[in-house]
């Protein structure tokens, strides 16, 4: 019996929610981009996540996440009115980025403490390791 199998599961979660806060970080910075690299507002990413069965020696497996892509939130963005702004159209209106900074917040909030709780896990099926190595002693 493998005593730090909660750390292979928890090392998936760890890395899929390190790349939602990086997306998330991503998405507030780019809050006020109104023109992106193709062309056009910025356009908010969102991560997905699925499960993935990991076999283990001796017919074991496990259940982990990970990511299974980054899409782009095709909803419009807010049309502002700006005929200064360089990337306004003939009628002076600005289509800005789709980003919504208090979902974005919220994404980063439910990241972060999901980041922690697998943390966590982890740390825990450490520390029964150790604790099950000293019990020979």
């Amino acid at each position: 019996m493998n005593l730090i199998s909660g750390i292979d599961v928890s090392s998936g979660a760890l890395s899929a929610q390190k790349l939602r806060l990086d997306i998330v970080a991503q998405n507030i910075a780019n809050a006020q981009t109104t023109r992106a690299p193709g062309g056009g507002p910025y356009q908010r990413q969102i991560v997905s996540f699925e499960t993935e069965l990991v076999k283990r020696a001796g017919g074991h497996s496990l259940q982990t996440v990970h990511v299974s892509g980054v899409t782009s939130d095709r909803t419009p963005g807010q049309q502002v009115y700006n005929p200064q702004h360089p990337d306004a159209d003939p009628a002076g209106n600005v289509t800005m980025p789709n980003v919504n900074l208090s979902y974005e917040m919220v994404d980063l909030i439910t990241a972060s403490r999901a980041y922690e709780a697998n943390l966590s896990v982890v740390k825990n099926a450490r520390n029964m390791a150790m604790k099950t190595l000293e019990i020979g002693k």
